[in-house]
Order: structure tokens, then sequence, then C-alpha cells
């Protein structure tokens, strides 16, 4: 459905995903996303978009999910320098 995190569900499947490598997809809102988006430059110093802000919650929970002692990685698809002025993203 309607979303703003852009660059993401853009509504058709790229060749280069495959779907036997993924286990499974986390739903991530909007608030969700814009929330981490910002608690990444203020905890980690890191400058993040809204889509690596729907990265970072995803691993969050499964992070809760899995408990202490696993390794989770995450890719950052996007930087936040073009948000500054995006509906008071900062």
């Amino acid at each position: 459905g309607p979303h703003k995190i852009q660059g993401i569900g853009a509504g058709f499947k790229p060749n280069v995903l495959n779907l036997d490598l993924v286990d499974r997809l986390l739903p991530v809102s909007d608030e969700h996303a814009f929330q981490f988006a910002r608690r990444m430059g203020k905890e980690e110093g890191l400058l993040v978009g809204i889509s690596s802000g729907a990265a970072c919650f995803a691993a969050n929970k499964l992070a809760e999910e899995l408990g202490p002692g696993k390794n989770i990685v995450v890719i950052l698809p996007d930087t936040g320098e073009r948000y500054f002025s995006f509906n008071k993203y900062f």
C-alpha cells in the first residue's frame, strides 16, 4: 500500500532479487522507519535515509526475537542528506 519510505516497495521485483535466499520479510511502518533513521543519527552518528531506518528497525526487531549472541547484518541502502527538508525529518 501507500507509504512514505522512498525506494522500497516500488511494485515490481527486480531481476537481481532471489527470493529463495530470503528467510522472511518484516513489515515496518513509516513512523518506525523515520524514528530509526533519526535514532541512527543521534545514537550512532550515522546520517541515514528513511529506507535505512526501516532496515535498522527490522534488524532491531529481529535482534529482540533472536536474543543475545546472534549476528545480524544490515545493509543501509541510502543516506539522509537528501531528507534535510523532508517533512521536518531532522
